[in-house]
């Protein structure tokens, strides 16, 4: 094997200087093309497997989106890979289920914590250690949420691995356990529910890198056309925020 065969990262087939050092996380490679459409002079990278990047430039900074595939597994070795190429500022995005009964149709997450309802993140470290946002990063998507004139709330969402465990949990042989934890979140004030959140906010605490969510918390009543759009240009325009802090030298206390 060549030296520059060595390069590349394994899963995400990407080398040095693919990638800038702001990265949005969908799940969905299908989410990429979309996204990468809001920056400048965006071009297709790679692909393989549920890994897709796409890098571009906000204000002459680059910038890049990659696909996650669902869970935490493969997010975290996508978290994994993009730190050994430099990246250094990640935020998840993408579509959640609400918690909290009357949650407006279209409102978005701006994810302080998670809840580490999943396996991936006790590989890393003990289950009593928290899975945070980084500061800087939630004040950014706020203030992104207010730019673009979006509904949302800032709170902490519950990472899983089983959707249908969620979604159907009736039929699972577990169903009082899922049902008597479910309204533990409840009570508890968690206002989403998704599948990468925890790992990607664990390993940011580990690797001393800026991570974040940005969940569009689906429910009856979204447009959902409008809502995707304004979803999207949420998650790019937090980049833009940060960027402009970077080059201010501002610095989270």
């Amino acid at each position: 094997m060549s030296s520059h065969d060595r390069e590349v990262q394994y899963h995400l087939q990407l080398r040095p200087g693919d990638v800038g050092r702001y990265v949005l996380l969908p799940g969905d490679p299908g989410r990429c093309e979309p996204i990468a459409a809001l920056f400048d002079d965006a071009q297709h990278v790679a692909s393989n497997r549920e890994y897709t990047t796409w890098t571009g430039t906000l204000g002459g900074e680059k910038v890049s989106v990659v696909s996650t595939g669902i869970g935490c597994p493969s997010a975290s070795i996508a978290v994994e890979e993009l730190v050994k190429l430099g990246a250094d500022t990640f935020i998840r995005v993408g579509t959640s289920g609400a918690i909290q009964p009357g949650t407006p149709p279209g409102q978005l997450a701006v994810v302080t914590a998670a809840i580490r309802d999943e396996g991936t993140s006790s590989h890393y470290l003990p289950i009593e250690f928290p899975a945070v946002a980084h500061p800087q990063v939630v004040d950014a998507l706020a203030q992104a949420a207010r730019n673009t004139g979006a509904s949302y709330r800032l709170g902490v969402s519950q990472s899983k691995d089983s959707f249908y465990g969620e979604v159907e949990p009736q039929r699972m042989p577990m169903a009082a356990r899922l049902e008597d934890r479910w309204n533990a979140w409840v009570a508890g004030g968690a206002i989403c529910s998704e599948m990468e959140a925890a790992a990607i906010f664990v390993l940011g605490s580990i690797h001393r890198v800026r991570t974040g969510g940005l969940m569009h918390m689906w429910s009856e009543g979204d447009d959902e056309d409008a809502d995707r759009q304004r979803f999207l240009a949420t998650s790019v325009e937090a980049l833009r925020v940060l960027i402009a802090d970077d080059r201010a030298g501002r610095q989270w206390p």
